[in-house]
């Protein structure tokens, strides 16, 4: 029996991806996926598109709509983390969905741009202009300002970009404003999507604090949890699929493909070893 897969966390160039959504259409029946989801961040506009593009191959790969919405998770009065929720199969043309990411897109626009004034000031070779005409009409996030860093020779590597003058540390960072873990579920579910939780491991809680999370996530009508992940090590995904048995949560799972952007994770098959079966397509119906 042949097995099928897919990948369910993909990001395109409307976000922080390299690839156009076009792009990952072609990629995907090149990898012989059976769907890809397409998951950018806090936008939904260029899932129109792939739909467009894998209807030109007669459909021969299913495109899922889905995106990643950013929100803050506060775990004490003193403590509080970024945390990123997965929806799919959304209605691509509800009205409030639709200008709740636009909503969203503008604040983070005013974010970047005092931030590239932050930058700009410290005698980084960068500027809002420049980031716009270097990267077009995109939700700029971090991953665009290291990149653009790199290429003007104001950092040696994107990793040292992160690590240094785009850190949160940094005191050329500017905060933006989030949704909560309950408006992003709520937001999601309203526009007819499903709601899951991405990569609940790459948040450095303690045991305790993710069961507290997923308390309160379920409590809000979380659907899913993400277990199959490129990134898991070791008892990683044994771990996430005992909490999504334990809260009742079905699993997904998805190679957070970037393009360029991280070079090492394949779509599709994430750092080289990394399977989502066709089969966990039947969660998302």
């Amino acid at each position: 029996m042949i097995m099928r897969y897919i990948d369910l966390h993909v990001h395109s160039n409307c976000s922080d991806g390299t690839f156009s959504p076009e792009e990952l259409v072609v990629l995907g029946i090149k990898q012989e996926l059976v769907a890809f989801a397409l998951t950018d961040h806090d936008t939904i506009s260029g899932v129109e598109r792939a739909i467009k593009k894998a209807e030109e191959f007669d459909n021969k790969i299913q495109v899922i709509p889905g995106m990643e919405l950013s929100c803050k998770y506060t775990i004490s009065s003193s403590q509080s983390v970024e945390i990123h929720m997965l929806g799919y199969r959304y209605d691509i043309h509800n009205k409030k969905l639709i200008a709740t990411l636009e909503d969203i897109s503008n604040e983070r626009d005013e974010r970047n741009r005092k931030m590239c004034s932050n930058l700009q000031n410290a005698g980084f070779p960068i500027s809002y202009d420049m980031l716009c005409e270097r990267f077009g009409d995109t939700i700029l996030t971090r991953a665009h300002f290291a990149r653009l860093l790199l290429e003007n020779g104001g950092v040696p590597s994107l990793d040292y970009a992160f690590r240094t003058c785009l850190s949160s540390d940094s005191p050329y960072f500017v905060n933006r404003e989030y949704l909560t873990p309950k408006d992003a579920i709520d937001l999601i579910r309203a526009s007819g999507g499903i709601p899951v939780l991405a990569h609940p491991l790459l948040y450095k809680l303690s045991v305790s604090q993710i069961r507290r999370l997923l308390d309160d996530l379920t409590s809000y009508g979380l659907c899913g949890i993400e277990a199959i992940y490129s990134r898991n090590r070791g008892t990683d995904e044994a771990f996430v699929r005992k909490l999504a048995d334990e809260y009742h949560l079905f699993i997904t799972g998805g190679s957070d493909f970037h393009g360029a952007n991280k070079p090492d994770i394949e779509l599709g098959r994430g750092t080289g070893n990394l399977r989502v079966p066709v089969m966990l397509l039947e969660n998302l119906r």
